[in-house]
């Protein structure tokens, strides 16, 4: 085998056909774009979404919903999760800079400490929010929940 003989596989090259120079060229006189129409002129481009005049999808299909702005999201995070933490770390006062410390929390999250699991640490927890049972828990254990 020598550089010379190595050819691409049989049925994977086409020959480019020359649209556009008269009948010469096999393809007629339309060039394969057919008879009139905004398709068949030269700089034709059809906007996004159009559908020949049909009425589009996306005004055929109903709106629905809608997007409060004045939502506030938060990132949950359950007791048990700072329990753990707490068990691996001695530390005081939990906070906002100690969960992100520790790959809980992004620098621009708001955080809300959720009830869930058991909680046995007299360790004071900051946050932005607190549900009910997680104040609840945290007091009977001697913490102090406190609000960002």
């Amino acid at each position: 085998m020598n550089l010379s003989s190595i050819q691409p596989a049989k049925g994977s090259v086409k020959n480019k056909t020359r649209k556009g120079r008269g009948t010469g060229s096999g393809k007629g006189g339309t060039s394969t774009r057919g008879h009139k129409g905004a398709q068949s002129r030269s700089g034709h481009s059809a906007k996004k979404g159009f559908e020949g005049g049909q009425m589009p999808l996306q005004r055929r299909v109903p709106k629905f919903g809608f997007k409060n702005i004045n939502r506030v999201s938060y990132k949950a995070i359950n007791l048990d999760v700072l329990q753990a933490l707490l068990n691996d770390n001695s530390v005081e006062v939990i906070d906002f800079e100690f969960m992100q410390q520790h790959g809980l929390v992004s620098k621009n999250d708001l955080v809300k400490v959720l009830g869930r699991g058991e909680w046995n640490a007299k360790v004071e927890v900051k946050a932005h929010a607190f549900s009910a049972s997680s104040i609840a828990s945290i007091e009977k254990a001697g913490g102090k929940a406190s609000v960002i």
